[in-house]
């Protein structure tokens, strides 16, 4: 794993910088002191009291998303394959949200479960929700573990601490809110995260534009450095150097199937580090509102990722070296290092206390996104339900801030993993190509088809996270090789498949559940008034129905498509 502290890539920051920080630090801590005041029973620690009103959980909903996955992973990813970032946007997660938000969540909010876990208990029983509740606390800590590598990367670069040294400090200031004030605190630092997040990005964007001449500067900067690759650099379809696959017709079939479909539809519906924050809401219509809300700014925001990487491509003299080289070049810089060396090249000093806050922010948000999912799937799913049950309130509230403190802990060590990995893109789309690929095929089997089977539910889960660890290692050993995502996106296809496949067979020769407890969990035996938005009260005005912010967005994200088309 390298170590970024080279005289370099070293950010020269000054005292503003260091007292910006300080002042971020002192307020997150202050945050989850106040959060802690709100807490008297495990429903308050782990879903908020379902207190929230839809605008917070909105754009917590998008900051517990916004961490490495987005600062690092999308700008890498900007930088190395430039336009067709989008698709993880326009078609990897708009489409999704709105689909939560209008189909799945009056599923989860109306049947009052704590967590997808949960969810998967009532419809299926105890086998399918223990191999879903391990498989997501296993995913959650390693996902963990790529925010804590992250964070820790920037305040090696910002103070030259040692690697390890950075990520146990990381770790200890997400612990301590997270375990002060439970989501309530996670939330309303997501929401502040949010805006330290934008601010951070706004003048990179603006400040990197202005450099390099403009959109058009930028575009003829790119066709210079790389003539050969420049056409597929500047447009959005057919995404081939994203995918790996050099037939345009199979790239897209590979976007929209496998980026656009499965991947995305399963991380978004069924991921409940995002779910939690809807779950949170304080109505089922605000919770309905909350992907929705979360989608506007989601949509946006892209632009203010991937075209700062594609500036950082152009004018750091080290990333242009490296992606010349095809990705070979040892000169001490990977395309995770795209957001630092742009903030290194473009800022002065007091907005660079700005922009690190801002990247220390979205570290912490995506970190403590994973970790306050993990200890409530922990809490309620695995130890109250299968290891000590029946103790009283008190107890569960204390075994979760306790787990909270071990989720740190082995975060600590998934987080040299993710060192591993020179675009953290490649390692996330691979983890969620395991763990949600197959979780939203037997979602969407079991909400639509009540025939489905409690054995099949499990088995079908167990089959797809197999196939695609199988597709995962044969790519790697090279006994088919797709370079870029384009093997996550086919790993996840796979899983996807199979699962529904085995889902079948297995139901055909299984006993199903009696009609009578599958109301409220499946579309076909749930009453439709359940399904219907409110709109008395704060619910109130045409601009609050789902439908219509559902359809707003996928107007805004088909007008960007046919922009960067």
């Amino acid at each position: 794993m390298h170590v970024l502290a080279d005289a370099n890539l070293r950010l020269d920051a000054g005292p503003v910088d260091y007292v910006l920080l300080g002042f971020y630090f002192v307020l997150v801590l202050g945050i989850g002191a106040l959060a802690r005041r709100s807490v008297s029973s495990s429903l308050d620690f782990f879903l908020s009291g379902r207190s929230m009103p839809a605008w917070v959980t909105g754009l917590a909903f998008i900051s517990a998303n916004l961490g490495a996955v987005e600062i690092f992973g999308m700008t890498a990813n900007g930088a190395q394959y430039g336009v067709p970032t989008v698709h993880y946007y326009w078609i990897g997660a708009i489409p999704a949200m709105v689909f939560l938000g209008l189909v799945m969540m009056p599923f989860y909010y109306g049947s009052k479960v704590r967590s997808v876990p949960e969810f998967l208990l009532r419809r299926f029983g105890r086998f399918a929700h223990l191999v879903n509740s391990l498989s997501f606390a296993i995913a959650q800590v390693l996902i963990a573990g790529v925010n804590l590598y992250a964070l820790a990367l920037t305040i090696n670069l910002l103070l030259g601490w040692p690697l390890w040294v950075s990520i146990i400090a990381s770790a200890a200031i997400v612990l301590a809110y997270t375990t002060l004030g439970g989501l309530s605190a996670a939330i309303y630092n997501e929401v502040m995260q949010f805006f330290v997040i934008v601010a951070m990005l706004l003048p990179l964007t603006i400040v990197g534009l202005y450099k390099v001449g403009g959109w058009n500067g930028l575009v003829a900067k790119l066709t210079a450095a790389s003539p050969d690759t420049a056409a597929a650099q500047l447009h959005s379809w057919p995404g081939s150097n994203l995918t790996g696959i050099d037939n345009p017709v199979l790239s897209v079939i590979g976007l929209v199937f496998g980026l656009g479909f499965v991947l995305s539809f399963g991380y978004w519906t069924t991921n409940f580090a995002e779910v939690q924050r809807a779950l949170s809401a304080k109505s089922m219509s605000a919770a309905r509102r909350t992907p929705l809300i979360g989608a506007y700014p989601k949509t946006v925001i892209v632009l203010l990722i991937f075209i700062p990487g594609m500036i950082a491509a152009v004018i750091s003299p080290e990333l242009a070296a490296f992606k010349a080289s095809g990705g070979k070049a040892a000169n001490g810089v990977t395309y995770n290092d795209t957001i630092e060396l742009l903030i290194r090249d473009l800022l002065p000093n007091g907005m660079l206390g700005v922009a690190i806050t801002g990247l220390v922010a979205a570290f912490m948000a995506g970190m403590a996104a994973s970790v306050s999912s993990f200890n409530t799937v922990f809490t309620y799913d695995l130890w109250q339900t299968y290891v000590v049950k029946n103790k009283p309130d008190e107890y569960y509230l204390r075994v979760g801030r306790l787990i909270t403190i071990v989720g740190c802990l082995i975060a600590i060590g998934t987080a040299f993993i993710a060192g591993q990995f020179s675009n953290i893109m490649d390692y996330l789309q691979t983890l969620f190509g395991f763990f949600n690929a197959p979780l939203f095929a037997t979602f969407l089997l079991g909400m639509f088809w009540k025939r489905m089977t409690p054995m099949a539910g499990g088995i079908g889960l167990i089959v797809g996270t197999a196939s695609a660890v199988t597709v995962d290692v044969l790519n790697r050993s090279g006994v088919f090789t797709l370079s870029g995502q384009g093997g996550a996106f086919v790993a996840a296809s796979v899983a996807f498949i199979m699962d529904i496949v085995i889902s079948v067979l297995v139901t055909l020769v299984t006993a199903p559940k009696p009609d009578s407890e599958l109301v409220g969990l499946v579309w076909s035996l749930t009453p439709r008034d359940s399904l219907k938005h409110s709109d008395t009260g704060e619910n109130a005005g045409w601009y609050r129905k789902p439908v219509v912010l559902g359809a707003g967005v996928l107007v805004l994200a088909a007008v960007l498509n046919i922009i960067f088309w």
